[in-house]
């Protein structure tokens, strides 16, 4: 792990057996996007990579890669998801933001959309986002970076309620696309292992 405090307390309560370093190019990224990543997410690629967490919050991959389990497109659609969100439910008026300040780094089974706000010149210091399905509000920005941000979700009960519109297993878990995508063509259900039937 890269020494990142936040992604190391995570490690402290997810498991990171199923995690796969992703490898990534981060100066490659940054031309790309036009700005560095946050160190957490940095060292959360390191770590977990992109998958599942606790078979119901999907973390992105940041590039593209067409041989992902799902959704290969990295973290461009569902950043365009989240500002075509946040135009359709009234734009300024319900969050006075710029939404190319938007940029999505994960999504629920739910339909929530879990974002950074870019509005910074130091990515450590973006908030979070979230653009929520059933959550109340439905905007919603939260001062802490990604990795702390899921630390709360898992472990905090009353913080989980206002921030994810599914419910999570009480064990938490991490699975790496590449065991998802394993699992999918060996006929198993990807988020658990098990056969379908």
């Amino acid at each position: 792990m890269s020494g990142n405090p936040e992604t190391a307390a995570l490690a402290e309560i997810v498991p990171t057996a199923q995690g796969v370093d992703e490898q990534i190019d981060w100066g490659e990224l940054e031309e790309i996007w036009g700005t560095r990543f946050p160190t957490d997410y940095v060292a959360f690629m390191e770590t977990y990579g992109a998958g599942l967490l606790s078979e119901e919050i999907v973390i992105l991959l940041p590039v593209p890669r067409p041989d992902s389990y799902s959704d290969g497109t990295g973290l461009r659609n569902e950043t365009l998801n989240a500002r075509g969100t946040w135009e359709m439910l009234g734009g300024r008026v319900a969050l006075d933001v710029d939404p190319d300040s938007l940029l999505a780094w994960g999504v629920t089974s739910g339909a929530d959309i879990y974002c950074w706000l870019t509005t910074d010149d130091d990515p450590d210091r973006w908030p979070v986002l979230i653009c929520g399905r059933h959550t109340d509000p439905t905007f919603q920005i939260h001062p802490f970076g990604m990795a702390e941000f899921l630390r709360r979700v898992l472990t905090d009960e009353e913080f989980q309620e206002e921030t994810i519109s599914v419910v999570l297993p009480e064990e938490h878990s991490f699975i790496n696309w590449r065991e998802q995508k394993r699992r999918l063509d060996a006929d198993l259900n990807p988020s658990t292992g098990k056969p379908w039937y």
